[in-house]
């Protein structure tokens, strides 16, 4: 190795190690639910994205064997080629209805979402306002569009109206958007989606939501902008297919015109092969599940709901979640990474989350109940904390 490159890697990976803020990744030994195992020992699983428990449903698993019997393991080629499915076209169909929208686009990722959509729209000519908390991958595409980037306090409206204001009546720009998670993954709070949108029609902003951790969770299932009734208003609607929804990939969700332009420029769909006919076909049974019953979105909040009262009575700080999303806010980061190996020692995989992810001194433990957990799990996991809270001096 070039001792340039050697130097560089090993500083920063010792730095970081010190610091506590580096993460060993785990290997998960089988299916990832409620409960998974690692190294040979079971461990109650609250690390997972896996919202509503379908990553390991059954009909999901039928549907991704026939399709690969029916159309193979891969799509082939990208989709403006050769590489679009009847399957893709049935999913976007079904994603479209789900968000109640005139069209959709899927993709590879979220991430990759939010790396074709901004930059398809936005350029050197406009600006962005974008939520400081918002996601890595949203930022990552707003760099890349080279758009004005104008950070914005989180969820500060009065803040957000007078740069609004700012960036529109300085005449620099021929458009301006705003961009904000729909849900927030680190505290749980969800985008001040009505007050946003009256703020965009009163200076012209285009409104962009990423619901990657509100689709299958809020709005009865059918996410954050639905929750405030708000599909017509919002002009992007963004999203994972790998959370609640339990396969991979992501989704862009809006007018028949966005999709036809986002299928033409952005550069994801164009020039990376689509999704895999197995994964497609699980994702639209998947939608179709959530759009037929609200019993796992139920059974998830009931379960959630009785996590965080459980912790909040041991007297842990459970910041101000509004979601499932649970985090129990430790502070420092090298204590925050020992609970988190504490709660292992007991039973319990809940991984910490410590800076760049979240701001030095808020270092947590992030915990993602599921439809799929029982009470009985969650007893169990709810007296670890207060063992290991205890032993550590934090109550």
């Amino acid at each position: 190795m070039v001792q340039t490159l050697d130097t560089f890697l090993t500083t920063n990976l010792n730095e970081l190690k010190d610091n506590g803020l580096y993460n060993e990744i785990d290997i998960v030994e089988g299916a990832n639910g409620a409960e998974i195992t690692i190294g040979g020992k079971n461990y109650i699983n609250l690390s997972s994205n896996n919202y509503l428990g379908l990553a390991t449903d059954e009909d999901l698993k039928k549907a991704a064997k026939d399709a690969i019997d029916s159309h193979g393991v891969g799509a082939g080629a990208v989709r403006t080629i050769n590489g679009t499915l009847d399957l893709h076209r049935e999913l976007e169909e079904t994603l479209a209805q789900f968000k109640g929208t005139e069209s959709a686009i899927a993709y590879q990722s979220g991430f990759n979402c939010n790396m074709a959509a901004i930059s398809a729209v936005m350029n050197k000519n406009d600006a962005i306002l974008s939520d400081e908390l918002n996601h890595a991958s949203i930022i990552d595409g707003c760099r890349l569009s080279k758009a004005k980037i104008i950070r914005v306090n989180h969820s500060d409206m009065e803040d957000l109206r007078a740069k609004a204001k700012e960036a529109v009546e300085s005449g620099q720009y021929n458009k301006v958007m705003y961009i904000t998670d729909g849900v927030f993954s680190m505290d749980g709070d969800v985008a001040l989606l009505p007050e946003i949108v009256e703020i965009a029609e009163e200076f012209g902003l285009i409104t962009y939501v990423d619901d990657a951790h509100g689709s299958g969770v809020m709005g009865k299932g059918a996410g954050t902008v639905k929750h405030f009734g708000l599909q017509d208003k919002i002009d992007f609607q963004i999203g994972t297919l790998s959370k609640a929804i339990g396969v991979v990939g992501g989704y862009v969700a809006g007018t028949k015109d966005l999709i036809d332009w986002l299928k033409v420029a952005s550069r994801p769909f164009l020039f990376s092969t689509s999704l895999a006919p197995g994964d497609t076909k699980a994702i639209t049974e998947s939608v179709k599940k959530l759009m037929a019953s609200t019993e796992l979105h139920d059974k998830l909040w009931d379960n959630a709901n009785y996590l965080k009262e459980g912790l909040k009575a041991k007297g842990f700080d459970i910041g101000h979640s509004e979601t499932p999303i649970t985090p129990v806010i430790i502070g420092e980061e090298k204590k925050a990474q020992t609970f988190s190996k504490r709660l292992m020692d007991e039973g319990v995989y809940a991984k910490a989350i410590v800076f760049p992810t979240v701001p030095r001194g808020t270092g947590r433990v992030r915990n993602m109940p599921t439809a799929a957990h029982t009470k009985e799990q969650l007893d169990d996991a709810i007296e670890s904390y207060e063992k290991i809270g205890k032993e550590l001096g934090l109550l």
